[in-house]
């Protein structure tokens, strides 16, 4: 994974460290985007359906 890339020291670290940072804080924003974005596209999506969908006509029986 990248989180020793973050965490390693030593020799090369100072150049390795942030690429790991860069990979790890792009896999925490891309989860919490999805987490938060898909719901709501979801509703939206379904409340467009709802405005547009015919309803079906109501008849009067006697």
């Amino acid at each position: 994974g990248a989180l020793p890339l973050v965490l390693s020291g030593g020799d090369g670290s100072e150049l390795r460290q942030p690429l790991g940072i860069t990979i790890v804080g792009g896999l925490v924003m891309s989860q919490l985007l999805t987490l938060y974005t898909t719901p709501v596209v979801y509703l939206f999506f379904d409340r467009l359906r709802l405005r547009f969908s015919r309803k079906p006509k109501q008849t009067v029986t006697e």
